[in-house]
């Protein structure tokens, strides 16, 4: 029987493939555990590279996640290790997370959505949610995205200088590429913040490691943006404390932790294993847990109303604010949220 290994975080799979395979469920993974592994399931804590994987029998790595920086896809390619990843499964959740900081920024600083600009980095899964949102509750959106705006200039996005020069309020929405054409490690340093305008507010969900700490830092303390709203951070989860107590809404990297997402990301690896393995499970969905709703937008006015009973950003700021030693734990433990629109 193969054996898989299966980080022990992501949820819905016990008992799943026993049927299959021998699992290994572990919290952390190491090349001696996965040296006779035939897949992998996993989720960014574990960096999928040469020395994870050199000398492992390793054919599979499925990632429960919609990024994957972490994985060496140049090194698993040439080893002929398939990777899937969960592209998409929590969009709607972080869409949702961030509606919850644009509500409660509004109410901080007293302003209507009609009266700013909302600059969106990246118009992927989550950054076009994200317009969406905003452009249903009255928003000027504008939006940067190099990438498909090479591929179809008639999408009308501005470039970086111009959209930070723009906007009230910039959120990103970006992969992490650590070199090219479209680098994103540390786009948000020295430059980048000085060129946003006065007072704006710097909101990011993406990765960590897209933002310079200590740019970041100094733009706080110069009072050139008003809030900051982090989900992510540089060396997770060993955070800086000094940053995560400078900013306005400090989370735990669980924007995208709702039921709904998780159990998306689940089963879409789940799946792609199946395809690969020939198993009867190529369309299977945890028993018991809604699908998520799809259904219009609120109204500005609604989601004022509503948003706190689903996502309290500052509720999930005060379960991290001064307890970052204890970041790993915390997130661990989150209690999932529900998606409702």
């Amino acid at each position: 029987m193969k054996k898989i290994v299966i980080d022990e975080n992501i949820p819905f799979l016990r008992g799943l493939l026993e049927p299959w395979f021998e699992v290994v469920y572990a919290d952390r993974i190491d090349a001696a555990l996965v040296r006779d592994a035939e897949a992998l399931l996993i989720r960014t804590r574990t960096r999928c590279d040469e020395n994870l994987l050199t000398g492992s029998s390793v054919k599979f790595i499925g990632t429960a996640t919609i990024g994957f920086d972490h994985i060496d896809t140049v090194y698993c390619h040439a080893h002929g290790i398939q990777i899937a990843t969960a592209a998409g499964c929590n969009a709607r959740a972080v869409m949702q997370y961030i509606a919850s900081a644009l509500v409660h920024l509004s109410r901080k600083q007293g302003w209507r959505p009609e009266e700013k600009t909302l600059g969106v980095i990246g118009l992927g899964h989550v950054g076009s949610l994200v317009a969406q949102l905003g452009r249903a509750c009255g928003f000027r959106v504008i939006g940067c995205d190099p990438p498909e705006m090479r591929r179809n200039p008639a999408l009308g996005y501005l470039p970086l200088n111009e959209l930070l020069e723009q906007a009230d309020i910039v959120s990103c929405h970006v992969p992490l590429n650590r070199a090219g054409i479209d680098k994103t490690l540390e786009m948000a340093d020295r430059r980048f913040f000085g060129r946003m305008k006065p007072g704006a507010v710097f909101i990011n969900t993406s990765r960590g490691e897209i933002v310079e700490d200590r740019a970041l830092q100094e733009a706080i303390r110069n009072k050139r943006l008003s809030d900051v709203v982090l989900d992510v951070w540089n060396n997770e989860p060993c955070i800086d404390p000094q940053l995560a107590a400078m900013t306005t809404f400090g989370t735990l990297h669980i924007a995208g932790y709702t039921v709904q997402g998780k159990a998306n990301g689940s089963s879409l690896v789940v799946r792609a294993l199946a395809r690969k393995y020939d198993l009867p499970l190529t369309r299977w969905y945890p028993d018991g847990v809604p699908v998520q709703v799809t259904d219009p937008l609120l109204s500005w006015s609604m989601l004022d109303r509503s948003i706190d009973h689903y996502c309290d950003i500052e509720q999930e700021d005060a379960l991290l604010r001064g307890k970052y030693a204890c970041f790993e734990k915390l997130r661990n433990h989150y209690k999932y949220r529900e998606e409702y629109f």
